[in-house]
């Protein structure tokens, strides 16, 4: 409860000291996004060498289906990092 509390009083200082200029606030959208893919990204790919581990057979059919939602989820965080980059500079 402690720790969640000083992670709010945290949350709260950055913000204000964005709110005066909200170009700040792309560059922590930016880097929730990065983080955001590199999570989904990992987990991804955590269950594809955990289904390959189990069944070695199948390790071609299990790639070729994680492939596409890894793309995906890639070109997500890219477009909402060329999003946060045309806030600031516009």
């Amino acid at each position: 409860m402690k720790i969640t509390r000083y992670y709010l009083m945290a949350i709260t200082m950055i913000t204000s000291v964005f709110a005066a200029d909200p170009k700040g606030m792309a560059a922590i959208g930016a880097g929730l996004v990065v983080i955001g893919a590199a999570v989904g990204i990992g987990i991804f790919t955590s269950a594809a060498a955990n289904a390959t581990a189990r069944q070695p057979e199948a390790a071609e059919d299990i790639r070729s289906t994680v492939n596409l939602p890894l793309f995906l989820l890639e070109g997500v965080a890219v477009l909402a990092i060329v999003v946060c980059i045309l806030e600031v500079v516009i």
